[in-house]
C-alpha cells in the first residue's frame, strides 16, 4: 500500500528490553486485550441469558427484544468510528481503559430501565464503548508479537470473548433466581476494574510508539489509499457482516430456542450452550495455529462453510446428548474465525490507520449483524420452537460469501510489522 509506514519487524523490539521483556510485554498485551475483549462478552450476553424474563417483565414483543442487541451493536458502530481514531491518535492502552469504563457504566444502568424505550436507549449509548474494544485490543497484540504468530495472537484475544459468554452464562444461572434481570446488568459494571489494570500494567507497544514519530495521516485514509486498499476494505466488510449476522441470528437466541425446543431450564440451557461456547473457544485456537501455517483464505472459506452448514444442521437435532455434541462443532465454525479478523485487518492497514481499520471494518459487521436477533425475532411466534429455528437458519444464509473471501483476502498471510 502506498502509505504504509517504512517499519521493519525490528523496530518493534524496544533497544532497552532484552529479548525475554518484549516475550513478557508480547504476553501481557494479549492478556490485557483478552480481558478487554471478555468484558463485552460478558457485559453483552449477560442480556441473552435473561431475554425471557426481562421480556416478561416490561413486556416486550420479539421483535423488541431481538433489537436491544441490535441497536446495541449499532452503537458499537458509532463507537468503532470514534475510538479507533482515537486510539491511533492518543494509544491503544489509554483508549482501551476508556472503552471499557464506558461500556460497563452503561449495562450498569440499564438495571433503572422502566420500559422498553429507555431501556433501548442505555443499550445503544453502551454500544459505543463496546465498538472500540475489538479494534484496539487487536491492535495492540498485533503489533506486540511478531508478524509469522500474528494469527495465534489475535485467536488468543478472541478466547476472551469466549470466556466471557460463558461466564455470564455461568453467574447468570447461579445468581439469578436472587438477584433478578435488574441485578444482572448491575453484576455487569464489575468488569470495569480491568481497565484499571489494563491501565497500571500495561505500555504503548513499541510498534506504535515508532510509528507516532512520523508525519500525522488521517486514519480514515488508510481504508482507501490505493486500489488494493479499497478491494480489501469491500471485502472485509462484507466478510464481517455475513459472520456477524450468522453469530448473533444464533447466540442471542439459543436459550429462548432451548427453553421452547426441549423444555430446558435457564440452567440446563446454559451447560448445552456452553458447549457451543467451547466449541468457540477450540475453533479459535485451531484457526490462529493453522492459518499461521497455511494461510488465511483457505481458512476463512472452510470455516464460512462449516457455520452456515451447522446452522441448518443445529435446530434438526432433537437428542439432548447428540445436541451438546452438535453445538460444539457449530461453535467451532461459527466462532472460530472471528480472532482470524485481527490479523487479517492488522496486515493489510498501516500501523497509523490500524486501529480504525480494526475498529471501522468489524463494527460494520457488528452493524449489519445486529440485525440477526431482529431478524430472528420476526420470524418467532412468541418463543415458539420450529418459528425460532427457521429464524436462525435464515440468518445462517449469511454465513457463506466465497465472493468477499476472495476480495477480502488476497494473500496467504502478512509480513506486514
Amino acid at each position: 500500500m502506498t502509505n504504509s509506514p517504512a517499519l521493519t519487524p525490528s523496530e518493534a523490539v524496544h533497544p532497552a528490553l532484552t529479548p525475554s521483556e518484549v516475550d513478557a510485554y508480547a504476553r501481557r498485551a494479549v492478556v490485557a486485550s483478552c480481558l478487554g475483549y471478555a468484558v463485552d462478552g460478558f457485559d453483552l450476553l449477560i442480556l441473552s441469558f435473561i431475554l425471557v424474563p426481562l421480556s416478561a417483565a416490561l413486556q416486550l414483543t420479539p421483535p423488541e427484544a431481538g433489537s436491544l442487541i441490535t441497536w446495541t451493536l449499532i452503537g458499537a458502530v458509532a463507537g468503532g468510528f470514534l475510538a479507533g481514531p482515537l486510539s491511533d491518535r492518543y494509544g491503544r492502552v489509554r483508549v482501551l481503559s476508556w472503552t471499557i469504563l464506558w461500556f460497563a457504566g452503561f449495562t450498569g444502568l440499564c438495571a433503572l430501565a422502566q420500559s422498553y424505550w429507555d431501556l433501548l436507549a442505555y443499550r445503544t449509548v453502551a454500544g459505543i464503548g463496546l465498538g472500540g474494544e475489538f479494534g484496539i485490543g487487536m491492535a495492540l497484540a498485533a503489533e506486540a508479537w511478531p508478524a509469522h504468530k500474528r494469527a495465534r495472537a489475535t485467536s488468543y484475544v478472541a478466547l476472551g470473548w469466549q470466556a466471557g459468554v460463558l461466564t455470564a452464562g455461568l453467574v447468570t444461572t447461579a445468581l439469578i433466581p436472587y438477584i433478578g434481570w435488574r441485578g444482572m446488568f448491575l453484576v455487569g459494571v464489575l468488569p470495569a476494574l480491568v481497565a484499571f489494570g489494563v491501565r497500571y500494567y500495561l505500555r504503548e507497544p513499541a510498534l506504535f510508539v515508532a510509528a507516532t514519530k512520523q508525519e500525522w495521516i488521517n486514519p480514515f485514509s488508510v481504508l482507501f489509499a490505493d486500489r488494493d486498499a479499497t478491494r480489501a476494505t469491500a471485502g472485509i466488510a462484507i466478510m464481517t457482516s455475513a459472520q456477524n449476522f450468522g453469530y448473533y441470528g444464533m447466540m442471542i437466541w439459543l436459550p429462548a430456542y432451548l427453553s421452547s425446543q426441549l423444555g430446558f431450564s435457564l440452567t440446563r440451557s446454559a451447560l448445552w450452550i456452553s458447549s457451543t461456547i467451547a466449541g468457540g473457544a477450540l475453533g479459535m485456537c485451531l484457526f490462529g495455529q493453522l492459518a499461521d501455517r497455511v494461510g488465511r483464505k483457505p481458512l476463512f472459506i472452510a470455516f464460512q462453510a462449516g457455520a452456515m452448514a451447522m446452522a441448518f444442521i443445529y435446530p434438526q437435532v432433537k437428542d439432548p446428548t447428540t445436541l451438546l455434541l452438535v453445538g460444539a462443532i457449530t461453535g467451532v465454525f461459527l466462532s472460530g474465525m472471528i480472532g482470524g479478523y485481527g490479523a487479517l485487518i492488522a496486515e493489510s492497514y498501516p500501523t497509523r490507520g490500524r486501529a480504525t481499520a480494526l475498529n471501522v471494518l468489524f463494527n460494520i459487521g457488528r452493524g449489519v449483524g445486529g440485525f440477526g436477533p431482529m431478524v430472528v425475532g420476526l420470524f418467532a411466534n412468541p418463543y415458539a420452537a420450529q418459528t425460532i429455528a427457521d429464524g436462525m437458519a435464515t440468518a445462517a444464509l449469511w454465513e457463506f460469501h466465497p465472493a468477499c473471501v476472495r476480495f477480502g483476502v488476497n494473500r496467504f498471510g502478512s509480513t506486514r510489522p
